[in-house]
């Protein structure tokens, strides 16, 4: 079971998982990582994590490969079906290339040997988190973005096509066989559904959607 206290739902705060089965490792690196300010949680069982773990807290995992009963790959490969996105670091004390090539290709997000350096296990856990966390912003500005846009009538959705495209008030509405003062009243419904205040704006919200769309079909 883990043997630091469990984190309160409320805390903000990064949380680096660490799971491996020797003590002394555990007890070590959970003390250098709250070094730089990190929360740490510490797990001997990587079952007892899996049955634990709960995806939504931003941090990352720090996973052992060689562990009795539940290999560390196999924990990645579970993490991966459960479609966990916090960024994997896998440690061994027996690195191979070819383990090394199974790890990314599973999907973790670097491969450290033990010992590993103590600036070099820092500097990957701080750009883990930082990724992290970027993702999450990039994630939630995709669902906002999306959600406003489903406001939109299909003719508002036209509308913005074109804006977007660079064509005038009159060019969109000759596009559309309506009047400017028409388009003015879709211009102006654009701008308080998408809560923009600028055209750059505008244009940054579509292309958000875009992105969003593009990686959704990949």
């Amino acid at each position: 079971m883990n043997s630091s206290p469990p984190s309160s739902p409320s805390s903000l705060s990064p949380l680096i998982h660490l799971i491996d089965d020797d003590a002394a490792v555990r007890e070590g690196l959970a003390l250098l990582i709250g070094t730089v300010g990190l929360r740490v949680e510490t797990w001997a069982d990587p079952q007892a994590f899996l049955d634990g773990f709960s995806p939504e807290g931003i941090g990352a995992i720090l996973l052992d490969v060689r562990m009795p009963g539940i290999s560390g790959l196999s924990v990645l490969d579970t993490l991966i079906a459960r479609g966990v996105d916090q960024p994997v670091i896998m440690l061994t004390g027996h690195g191979t290339v070819d383990l090394c090539r199974r790890a990314f290709k599973s999907g973790a997000a670097e491969f450290l040997e033990k010992p590993v350096n103590d600036e070099l296990l820092l500097d990957t856990l701080q750009n883990a988190v930082r990724q992290h966390v970027r993702s999450r912003e990039r994630h939630a500005a995709d669902r906002v973005a999306r959600e406003r846009y489903g406001q939109l009538s299909e003719r508002e959705r036209e509308v913005l096509g074109l804006i977007v495209s660079g064509l005038t008030n009159k060019e969109i509405g000759r596009a559309l066989d309506v009047s400017p003062r028409t388009v003015e009243t879709h211009r102006a419904n654009l701008f308080a559904k998408l809560q923009a205040e600028s055209l750059a704006q505008l244009i940054r919200q579509y292309a958000t959607l875009v992105e969003a769309a593009d990686g959704a079909s990949q």
